[in-house]
Parts: C-alpha cells; structure tokens; sequence
C-alpha cells in the first residue's frame, strides 16, 4: 500500500505538472486510474511476462508491477518525456522488474513475445489488434481495458479478429470483491477489459533470432548506461 501511495503522490505531482494527468483527474486518482487498474491484475497468471503499449503515465503497467510484484513488466512507450517519467518512477519506487522502452508497439514486432500484452485507452480495439497481437505468445492473451462500448469494438472488429487469427474475445467484469459486483458505495465501478487470444496457438510463428548487428529498441536504463560509458572513454 505504501508504494501504491507514493506512486500516487508522483502522479498527483509530476505527472499533472508534466501534463500526464490533467489537474482534475488528480482528486480522483485512486477510484478513476489506480484502483481501477488493479482490478486487471486478477486476470493475469502468476509470473507472467507483460507488456503494456502506450504506458503514458504508467496505468496500467506501473500499477500492476506494484500490485503484482511477479510480474515483469515491458513499458511501451514512443513519448520521450512520458518515458523519462516512468523511468524516474521505476528507480522511485523500486521496482527491479520493470524495463522501460522508447519505441513503438510495432517497432518490436518480430523481435519480442509476451505472455499477456495490455493497453488502456490507447485505441479502438480494430486498430490495437494489429499492434498487439504480434508480440503475443502462443498461448499469451491481449487483456485491452476497455470501457462501456466494448461490445461495439469487437463487433467492429471482427474482419481484424479474422485477419489476425484471432479466438473469439472474451469480455472481462473485474474486480468484483471491491465492487460487489456493480457500482460500490463509494462509487467504484468494476474494471471492463476485453481479452483476446491466438486461435491456434501452434500456428502462431515465434520471432526470429536477431542478428547482432540488428538495431533493437533499448530501455532508457540500458541506453544512459551506455551513453555513460562512451563518455567516461
């Protein structure tokens, strides 16, 4: 709980005064945004790899590292100064397995698979389908959170859903122990998520080894450490 808080105080703080939070989501940060993003914790397996695209602010990724400290979560992210953000984060907070990337989702396709990818408010679902899918792993899933039109995006996104060789999704309640399974007392509502798995995992094609002299997206941690090094020679 205590990390939960001082991530919440970083988000309250910086990420309003860096506009990663607009300043009237502040007084509802724990029921809108953290509370909200830990109810998809539950629909994750233990020790799984995750990766979550468009991490912004760190919702949901940050918020399931500290919930779930198993997990070993990929924060994707093309925004420069939302990924000095989540990197100040991580090294405040402690969290050891989390990698922060500057890139974009389809920049790693072909080189990196994971056993669950999320997003939150990043696209229609049509359009996160061809992002995400190809960095999920065989028997991985894409857990997308979603709002109350989700049954309209699968539904506009069924020519996707074929194309990609995708199951048929599955659409998540969330959260139910602190909800009661509608809208709380105090106004918090479950967590919606769409949960979209490979068809048939055995023809789902691994990514290919990587040459080395191949350029990958690298974390910032990896790249100040090598910036580090080419100056210190």
């Amino acid at each position: 709980m205590r990390l939960a808080e001082r991530f919440a105080d970083l988000l309250g703080t910086a990420g309003v005064e860096r506009g990663l939070i607009g300043p009237r989501e502040a007084p509802r940060l724990w029921d809108r945004h953290l509370l909200n993003c830990a109810m998809l914790a539950e629909a994750i397996p233990d020790a799984a790899t995750v990766a979550d695209l468009g991490s912004g602010a760190g919702l949901p990724g940050l918020v399931l590292a500290i919930a779930r400290p198993d997990l070993r979560l990929t924060l994707v992210e093309p925004l420069e100064r939302r990924t000095v953000f989540l990197d100040e984060a991580v090294h405040t907070l402690g969290l050891t397995e989390v990698e922060v990337l500057r890139a974009r989702a389809d920049a790693l396709h072909g080189q990196r698979v994971f056993d669950v990818v999320t997003a939150r408010a990043l696209a229609p679902l049509s359009r996160l389908l061809a992002w995400s899918m190809p960095l999920v792993a065989p028997h991985g899933v894409l857990l997308a959170m979603k709002g109350r039109s989700v049954e309209e995006e699968v539904a506009a996104a069924r020519s996707e859903l074929l194309r990609l060789g995708c199951a048929e999704p599955e659409v998540l309640e969330l959260g139910a122990q602190w909800t009661g399974g509608g809208h709380g007392s105090d106004g918090l509502s479950p967590t919606r998520a769409v949960r979209v798995a490979h068809a048939d995992p055995a023809r789902v094609a691994l990514p290919p080894a990587v040459d080395a002299g191949s350029r990958k997206p690298r974390s910032r941690r990896k790249t100040q450490r090598a910036a580090g090094r080419r100056h210190s020679g």
